[in-house]
């Protein structure tokens, strides 16, 4: 669980470090501004930017129920953000597991990806596809309704 909060307390203890500097120079102002946009950068690379996750076994569950995609994800990965962002609203729809809370999920990534954990990864209909268009996965969450 830690694991996927270590990336934005980096984010945070940097922008620290910089704004305290910037401070002690007597720039409070500058300081701030930056302190700001690092905390702003650490929220949108934690687990808070997602929806809440679940583990992989409930979300093969639920997805078997209702037909929506599960997508595979950890906290960090640039892919898995562009494909948050670009769903917008919609991303609440989709069942969410994050890889790094949930070793039942990492595996199901592990085995379809050749033993690597390589997300987004996005099972449809029990089919995995890495790292998919975001406008396509949007497509097939329109056609499972």
């Amino acid at each position: 669980m830690m694991r996927s909060w270590i990336l934005p307390m980096l984010f945070v203890l940097c922008g620290s470090l910089v704004a305290t500097g910037l401070t002690l120079r007597g720039s409070a102002g500058e300081g701030a501004a930056i302190l700001l946009a690092f905390v702003l950068i650490a929220g949108v690379h934690s687990p808070l930017m997602f929806p809440r996750s679940i583990g992989a076994t409930e979300a093969q569950r639920r997805s078997a129920a209702d037909g929506r995609p599960v997508v595979f994800w950890r906290s960090g990965c640039k892919f898995c953000l562009r494909l948050r962002m670009r769903l917008g609203r919609d991303a609440h729809r989709l069942h969410w597991v994050d890889i790094w809370r949930d070793p039942a999920g990492a595996a199901a990534v592990r085995e379809v990806c050749d033993g690597n954990e390589t997300v987004p990864t996005v099972f449809v209909a029990g089919r995995p596809h890495i790292n998919p268009d975001p406008g396509w996965v949007r497509e097939q969450l329109c056609s499972s309704e």
